[in-house]
């Protein structure tokens, strides 16, 4: 409804049927018609000068229930709601219930650089008992495949409750340590802890299910049906359940009822595969089994994810015929063959086969991340001792789930192996220097690596990125970059290092060609730096020119620095500071003898913001930009003004340089491509060098400037303002 002059427009789309509609605009119209949603109900309605907050629009069915109302509401200034405010630190988080909310949160959004666990932890430091942080850890233990780690969490929990009450109100720590219990074996236990959850309601979903799981391993199938039907109760659309049903009635030989069951089944899932597998166990038919082939659409994981439930329920043979129907009709994975071998073990069957083919399968792509993979990896590195690539997988699968030490030390088991697989090498590399700040090693792990796979652009890229990071010299990466160039052209990561490298080494000519021969495409933690070397060259270059009173060349170089051409693969951002190349094209025309000209450049470039800040991320003001207003300000005979924007800088370096920082509790991002973990308050102490350095080049105070840029060059030989304003010192 919307109002035009003085009528009303009204239009109205049914999304069904709605026969003898009446439609009432109090006041102006009633009308009885057949609304569909072949046809768009429209109509202006005099209303003379009645406002729009007065009209009232409403639709009623043929039984007079109304089905819309529209009544425009008094429009008031809104109230701005309170900014959101960041987390406490857990010492500074005042109560047990605020430091579980806050752990809760955390995981529930996958918070980036806050760990919930500091706050379950703090938690049970002041209150060692507290249920629910108990049972919060133990879960986050047990989610990263800590199960007997994550039992005791649980078991303290359930004493807590048990204080005061036999049967306590809240069954899920109880559940929990049934999962915990299950996943080490120990069924007996876990069943126990699994039917007592169920005195809980909430839990008996769950609970009868996971009990039904148990007496199916136990063959005590009858039990099974009771507990599975338990679960239905609680939870009548469980496809897991219903699909467990179906084969014990299976097995219990009442196919009858499992028919019937999977028909009601795959009404309300079409795609309930566990379901469909039991359609074809029951009829044996060739056109049943095509069509569950159909709809699995050839990717081997949904095969994988119901034969683990048939693993779970103690039915082994099912799993290994579900798996060896997927790998005959989709591209398997190293996992596939794992799991099948696991459930022949389990199975007390010959599984020889299976192991030598997860062990020589190629393992591109091959990225376990569920629980049960933990026990399927353990499983074959047992069974088959000199198989290099179970614990290459589980380390993988235990890196993922942040548990660093049980990570390098499968990897370092698969080296041991076998040392010719270059990626192991690799994993140990960011193993060593994120997580045991081995430098050294991690230099010697991914030379290794790389050497055993020199067609491997991705390991070029980590390992010059490594060098970059210890400060290796400009001239040692390029000869290096130079000696595999083919692969240096493959990625775009690589490829702007080579052009980066070009500029530290003064060859802007050749950096400029570089970067203008290549489309450049968008990458995490690239944003911005194609434009900023593209921008370097050119200035670079343009000072050069400048020097030789070459000024028309200078000026078309910096010109093309306000612009970003396709070919960068970004735009530049709204109110990007330009203040460098404002700056130096009023030299240009200075030099040009055009003072009109050099005069609105230096009045372009004092413009913009004048407080420093820290630059971490991209699209920070970095402290040059100042830098360069405070000469401009200098060429336009405002001493005074330039000396406060140089004194900025030096105020605040000197007040921050030993400032202990950490990133946003808001951020989204970390600020760079970040293979190798990195300081940020190492990087704000040479940032702070940097503002101080010119902070004093600025107000002429030569000595004082070298000192702060060459103490940020030793920490960082990488940093091009710092390299490109000591050159200008130095010359």
């Amino acid at each position: 409804m919307d109002i035009a002059g003085e009528k009303a427009i009204i239009k109205i789309f049914a999304t069904s049927l709605q026969k003898n509609a009446k439609i009432v605009l109090e006041g102006f119209l009633e009308e009885t018609i057949d609304l569909s949603p072949e046809q768009v109900y429209e109509k202006e309605i005099y209303v003379g000068v009645t406002s729009f907050s007065e009209l009232s629009l409403k639709v009623y069915n043929e039984k007079n229930r109304e089905l819309l109302s529209i009544t425009s509401e008094k429009v008031d200034a809104p109230i701005i709601p309170e900014a959101a405010k960041p987390a406490l630190s857990p010492e500074e988080t005042p109560t047990c219930e605020q430091l579980y909310l806050t752990g809760l949160h955390l995981e529930q959004y996958r918070h980036a650089t806050y760990n919930p666990t500091d706050y379950y932890l703090e938690a049970l430091k002041r209150d060692a008992s507290d249920v629910r942080n108990n049972n919060a850890m133990g879960l986050w233990l047990f989610r990263k495949g800590k199960f007997a780690e994550s039992q005791k969490y649980f078991q303290t929990a359930i004493d807590t409750q048990l204080q005061r009450n036999p049967n306590p109100y809240d069954g899920e720590p109880r559940y929990n340590l049934g999962l915990a219990l299950q996943y080490q074996g120990k069924d007996k236990e876990a069943y126990d802890a699994f039917y007592k959850s169920c005195w809980n309601a909430v839990m008996q979903d769950a609970g009868y299910f996971g009990c039904a799981q148990i007496s199916c391993k136990q063959d005590n199938l009858d039990d099974a049906l009771y507990e599975i039907d338990k679960s239905l109760v609680r939870n009548w659309h469980n496809h897991k359940a219903r699909s467990l049903k179906t084969a014990i009635l299976r097995k219990l030989g009442n196919s009858v009822v499992a028919l019937a069951l999977i028909e009601e089944s795959l009404k309300i899932d079409l795609f309930n595969f566990g379901c469909r597998f039991e359609h074809y166990l029951i009829s044996n038919s060739k056109t049943v089994l095509a069509e569950m082939i159909a709809l699995m659409r050839g990717e081997i994981h949904n095969y994988e994810i119901v034969a683990l439930d048939y693993i779970a329920a103690g039915m082994y043979d099912e799993a290994v015929l579900l798996l060896e129907i997927g790998a005959d009709v989709c591209k398997t994975t190293p996992m596939t063959f794992y799991y099948m071998a696991w459930a022949l073990g389990l199975n007390k069957k010959e599984n020889k086969e299976a192991l030598e083919k997860a062990a020589s399968h190629n393992p591109e792509y091959c990225f376990p991340n569920r629980l049960e993979a933990i026990l399927a990896l353990e499983y074959a590195q047992k069974a088959n001792p000199k198989d290099a690539k179970a614990p290459y997988y589980l380390g993988n699968l235990w890196y993922d789930k942040r548990q660093y030490s049980e990570a390098i030390a499968c990897w370092e088991k698969s080296v041991t192996i076998d040392a010719s697989f270059s990626t192991v090498h690799r994993n140990l590399a960011l193993a060593y220097f994120n997580k045991l700040q081995q430098e050294t090693k991690a230099v010697e792990y991914l030379e290794k690596a790389f050497s055993l796979d020199t067609t491997d652009a991705r390991i070029l890229m980590e390992l010059d990125q490594l060098y970059k990071r210890l400060c290796r010299s400009h001239s040692e990466r390029f000869q290096f970059l130079e000696e595999h160039i083919d692969l240096v052209v493959q990625r775009d990561d690589l490829y702007l290092e080579y052009a980066t490298l070009n500029n530290q080494l003064g060859n802007y000519p050749k950096a400029i060609e570089w970067i203008d021969n290549r489309i450049f495409h968008p990458w995490e933690g690239g944003e911005g730096k194609v434009p900023a070397q593209f921008q370097i060259a050119r200035v670079e270059l343009a000072k050069q020119f400048l020097i030789n009173k070459e000024y028309i060349q200078a000026v078309k170089l910096l010109e093309e620095c306000l612009e970003y051409p396709h070919n960068l693969g970004e735009g530049k951002l709204d109110g990007a500071q330009e203040n460098d190349f404002h700056y130096w094209l009023g030299i240009a025309y200075e030099g040009l003898n055009q003072i009109e000209k050099a005069t609105h450049y230096w009045e372009l470039a004092i413009e913009g913001s004048t407080e420093p800040a820290a630059a971490i991320f991209y699209n920070d003001q970095k402290p040059d930009k100042i830098y360069y207003q405070g000469l401009a300000l200098l060429k336009l005979n405002r001493e005074k003004e330039a000396k406060i924007r140089f004194d900025a800088l030096i105020a605040f370096g000197e007040k921050h340089k030993d400032e202990l920082i950490k990133l946003d509790y808001f951020a989204v991002s970390l600020p760079d491509l970040l293979i190798w973990e990195d300081n940020l308050t190492f990087r704000n102490k040479i940032h702070c060098h940097y503002m101080l350095g010119l902070g004093y080049y600025g107000l002429g105070e030569i000595v004082k400037a070298k000192l702060h840029l060459e103490q940020a060059s030793k920490m960082d030989s990488n940093h091009q303002g710092v390299q490109v304003h000591l050159k200008q010192i130095s010359s």
